[in-house]
């Protein structure tokens, strides 16, 4: 017994161990994984359990019951913040717990019998993926920020004050309003806020920890997990899970470039980088995508391409079905995605739609069980859509290829048709390869069974296509996120592909050594190669091509990597040929060349991490600004004496990234939003830079630099701090409930008045805080 579970104990205290070495207090640590067993996975469960037909194995019980767990917190949160029992919200998993012990056909759910363990294998396969991403997160986050900005010129990701403002905000709102404009509706999807808020609720963490150092590794470890279930579940083979699991969270874009220009991100966001503290709407979505896309394709496997109903599995390994309560689980894992991220719901409706239309050609009957399933998608996008996004559309719009288009831009229109076309494909194709390795394993799958797919496979097939094509005809930088979505689907389809053709190999335990030793081997000389050689490398490439003489300047950043591919291409297919002609020598090489070249092509995404560690030991990430440690101070201050109602005011509007704004200049970055994160408080106007009214103008930008759209209350709250009057004050307090007046003065230093007109509570030189009586 010991031993099955000594994988998931290392995997933990790994962990464990880089958050020690990353200045967490261990006490957190505690805290938060008591928040994690009691209030997460031991209620999902006890549901779970009691959802699905009949038991598979312990480790898929944990991880859907874990992602079960994150959408009833959901529902729990919204009770406890309206009903004012924050409290209480320790006690929420009770509502769970006391009628799986009361109730007696409940009670066996808390030790079912006929569950089936994994191998050692599996087990240690999948924690080492935990592992390898716990040290990717380590040395490019954890090691190198801290919890608190504690100086003068400490830096952290931009995004990372408003994230946490927004939990903050969650702990009091039902819905989210915006903490940065107080009172202004948040048309966002912010469930990952609401989640952020429950674990300081239930297990007391503090927000700065769980954004900075909990959450992240919390939930890719669950993703890994969840991901490694469902690829068993879908392909019926137990060791796809761990392939799939690498796919997603190993494998990262190709680039032919460092340092990786991650100021100017080739093809939108990147697929891991983003997975952490830079957008934790995407780290927490994901395990409730990929195990969204477990039971919508549980409920496909009933159904065989005739229409027919399948048995339990479709072949000896394959886990059972999971029962009518499937279509509990897709109601509620739907209704989660729905605003944990706006653009996963889509990607995996668009698959489902493409199922249903391919069953109803080649069937000539309504699959009336995908209806009911779209059904259900359909039902949840409605409602987030109309509850949670107030129809808003955030400035996106549907401009096929706006988001590449300015990589064959021709404003001087100096190329001849046939150039520019050879330009253009030539663009999409770095497209696909940047972004879209992951998916080469879906080629031989597709191909041998030429597009006689089974029906979970189309599913995961329309929902990989539709992210890209989305990414390709939406104008948006955030269009990129359904790229992202996508690729969870393509990992799954791409590990049945590796696992059909690594089969059909037959290859022998020396043969299976060869092919792993092999692809590390690979791995490490195309990233040191790429480390070491890839200045001079695009150096060559630019002069190769004339760079710089007016003509290729807009695809320059994409001609280190289409040569370098180039080249790979012609080494694999120098490589085949050798390889045939081997064969003809040596025939244990036969029908084993494809699962060497499909290995090798897989493995070719795998320098981007390895690159991500690299340069973010050598520099800090450039979207990471300065957060002076004064002003942290101040706001923490704020929030020990005041109340969660309290309203503040301020003049810090700019975010001034390296320094005060320089006299007379305009601000062109409001993303001011430490006062209300590192407080907890509502600010009356700070920065406006995400508001979605704001953005909504800005025609997709991921924020808005405009003026503030009520002249009229931004020119009371900038005379409360340079034009006081005891009128002026009044009006703060009575009508819009200010209690404190925030004074950023590297924005501006406060008139004389103030003093005498409110009480001065705090200075520390750079801040100072007046108390409105």
């Amino acid at each position: 017994m010991f031993w099955r579970f000594l994988p998931a104990a290392a995997a933990y205290f790994f962990l464990v161990s880089l958050l020690l070495a990353s200045n967490t207090p261990a006490s957190d640590i505690a805290r938060y994984t008591f928040y994690v067993l009691w209030g997460v996975v031991l209620p999902g469960t006890l549901v779970f359990r009691a959802l699905r037909r009949r038991p598979h194995t312990l480790i898929e019980d944990l991880a859907f019951g874990a992602v079960t767990g994150l959408v009833l917190e959901l529902a729990a949160w919204a009770v406890l913040v309206r009903t004012g029992a924050q409290p209480f919200a320790v006690l929420w998993p009770l509502a769970v717990v006391i009628p799986f012990a009361a109730v007696p056909g409940l009670r066996r759910h808390w030790r079912p019998r006929g569950n089936t363990p994994y191998s050692p294998g599996w087990s240690w396969s999948v924690s080492g993926t935990v592992m390898l991403t716990g040290a990717y997160f380590h040395q490019t986050f954890l090691s190198l920020y801290p919890v608190l900005p504690d100086k003068e010129d400490s830096r952290l990701f931009g995004d990372m004050p408003y994230m946490l403002s927004l939990a903050a905000n969650a702990k009091q709102n039902v819905p989210l309003t915006l903490p940065q404009v107080s009172g202004e509706p948040l048309h966002y999807h912010w469930f990952t806020f609401a989640h952020m808020a429950m674990t300081d609720m239930v297990g007391h963490v503090d927000l700065a920890v769980i954004e900075s150092r909990l959450m992240v590794p919390a939930l890719a470890a669950l993703g890994m997990v969840i991901t490694a279930v469902v690829a068993h579940r879908l392909i019926g083979r137990a060791w796809a899970g761990p392939v799939a699991a690498l796919l997603v969270f190993a494998v990262n874009e190709f680039t032919a470039a460092y340092p990786n220009p991650v100021a100017t991100w080739t093809f939108g966001a990147h697929s891991v980088r983003l997975m952490s503290w830079s957008s934790l709407s995407q780290a927490y979505s994901q395990p409730l995508l990929i195990a969204l896309m477990g039971v919508v394709g549980d409920a496909l496997r009933r159904s065989r391409r005739d229409g027919g109903t399948s048995q339990d599995g479709d072949s000896q390994d394959s886990p059972p079905l999971l029962g009518r309560g499937v279509y509990v689980l897709v109601a509620f894992f739907a209704l989660a995605s729905s605003a944990a991220k706006a653009s996963t719901l889509p990607v995996a409706v668009a698959g489902l739609a493409l199922c249903g239309f391919v069953l109803l050609i080649t069937t000539r009957r309504i699959p009336w069980h995908v209806v009911g399933l779209g059904a259900i998608l359909g039902g949840a996008q409605l409602f987030a859509t109309a509850a949670i996004f107030n129809f808003e559309s955030y400035g996106l719009e549907i401009i096929p290829f706006a988001n590449v288009q300015n990589y064959w831009a021709d404003p001087a229109q100096l190329r001849s048709p046939a150039f520019q076309a050879a330009v253009i494909v030539s663009t999409l194709v770095a497209f696909l390869l940047n972004h879209q390795l992951k998916l080469l394993g879906a080629i031989p799958l597709i191909s041998k069974r030429r597009f006689r797919l089974e029906p979970v496979q189309w599913f995961l097939l329309g929902a990989s296509v539709a992210g890209a094509c989305a990414y390709l005809t939406i104008k948006s930088y955030n269009a990129s996120y359904f790229t992202l979505a996508a690729l969870n689907f393509g990992a799954v389809l791409s590990a049945w592909g590796f696992c059909e053709t690594f089969e059909r190999a037959a290859l022998g335990m020396r043969g299976r050594v060869a092919l792993a030793c092999g692809a590390l081997a690979y791995s490490a000389v195309l990233t040191y190669g790429i480390y070491r050689c890839s200045d001079r490398w695009s150096a060559y490439v630019a002069r190769l091509a004339g760079d710089g003489q007016g003509s290729a300047t807009t695809y320059s950043l994409l001609l280190p990597a289409l040569v370098l591919a180039a080249a790979l291409v012609l080494a694999a297919l120098g490589g085949a040929a050798l390889w045939w002609l081997g064969a003809r020598v040596w025939p244990p090489l036969r029908g084993r060349g494809a699962i060497v070249l499909l290995t090798a092509a897989l493995a070719t995404g795998t320098p981007g991490l390895f690159h991500d560690v690299l340069q973010s030991r050598e520099s800090l990430w450039s979207y990471s600004w300065v957060m002076p440690g004064s002003q942290v101070d101040a706001a923490r201050w704020i929030r020990a004496h005041s109340e969660p109602s309290d309203v503040l005011s301020t003049n810090s509007h700019c975010w001034q990234l390296e320094g005060p704004l320089p006299a007379g200049e305009r601000c062109d970055n409001t993303r001011s939003q430490w006062l209300s994160a590192y407080s907890e408080r509502s600010v009356l106007i700070e920065g406006w830079a995400y508001a979605p009214r704001g953005i909504a103008l800005s025609g997709g930008s991921v924020a808005y630099n405009g003026p503030f759209w009520d002249q009229e209350l931004f020119r009371l709250n900038e005379d409360a701090v340079y034009r006081p009057t005891a009128a002026i004050l009044g009006r703060l307090r009575e009508q819009h409930h200010v209690r404190y007046v925030v004074v950023h003065r590297p924005s501006g230093s406060e008139s004389p008045l103030l003093a005498d007109l409110a009480k001065k509570v705090y200075d520390n030189g750079r801040m100072a805080v007046y108390e409105l009586s």
